[in-house]
């Protein structure tokens, strides 16, 4: 991707000097200041940095979870800053998947129904959401597991479920915070392998948190963030 000039719908997402600003008390602390990042369709990115530097902040804003003290966000050539909270929610849940630490599954439905659930929730229209999971816990290789409940699952199936939920409404972006922050060595290495096919296959841009250099490596572009600012490599 490097080097490459990009046509305006090859671009997926566009942040142009994001700054975040916190207040406590009479002081103001700046965690993220001018970050400028472009990313293109299914193209992978790794950020990497030391606890507390601002890579789930960052997140939270590219996922128009919060939003930033100054600068524009595009996806998809939608600036999303512009529109309302309600717009900015539907926006997020159509076009937008999260990958958290903690799998955070509903321990009394299955693998199947817990990946199927934002789809049902938001009563997706033109989508066999039943099929479309279904092809997602096969893609994570979770084919004989559809029918167990997080309990009957390791770590690192719980953590897959969580993937294939992430994209069962087929959203442009995907980002992950820290997705293999808990899983020993070899379920992390099943996971990052995991990462890279999905987003080959689904062509989907994954933004990736992570202390896991491992991980970072395998991406298409790495960058770290060290005094409130992203730099890219």
């Amino acid at each position: 991707m490097r080097g490459q000039v990009l046509e305006m719908d090859e671009i997926a997402l566009r942040a142009r000097g994001i700054q975040k600003n916190f207040i406590s008390g009479d002081s103001e602390l700046q965690v993220l200041r001018a970050v400028d990042l472009q990313l293109s369709r299914g193209e992978m990115l790794a950020i990497t940095g030391a606890s507390g530097v601002g890579k789930s902040t960052l997140l939270h804003i590219l996922g128009t979870l919060d939003r930033p003290s100054a600068g524009q966000l595009e996806i998809e050539a939608v600036d999303v800053l512009q529109l309302r909270d309600d717009e900015l929610a539907d926006f997020r849940s159509r076009n937008i998947g999260f990958v958290f630490q903690f799998h955070n599954l509903l321990p009394e439905f299955t693998a199947l129904e817990n990946v199927m659930l934002p789809a049902m929730i938001a009563v997706e229209k033109g989508l066999n959401v039943r099929e479309r999971a279904e092809n997602l816990l096969f893609q994570v290789g979770l084919e004989g597991r559809l029918h167990h409940r997080p309990g009957e699952l390791s770590g690192g199936e719980c953590q897959r479920v969580a993937v294939a939920r992430a994209l069962i409404r087929n959203p442009l972006i995907v980002l992950a915070d820290e997705p293999s922050g808990n899983l020993d060595t070899d379920s992390s290495q099943t996971l990052h392998a995991m990462i890279r096919e999905l987003a080959r296959a689904e062509r989907k841009t994954f933004v990736v948190m992570t202390h896991d250099n491992n991980l970072a490596n395998a991406l298409d572009r790495t960058g770290y963030i060290e005094n409130g600012t992203l730099h890219l490599n």
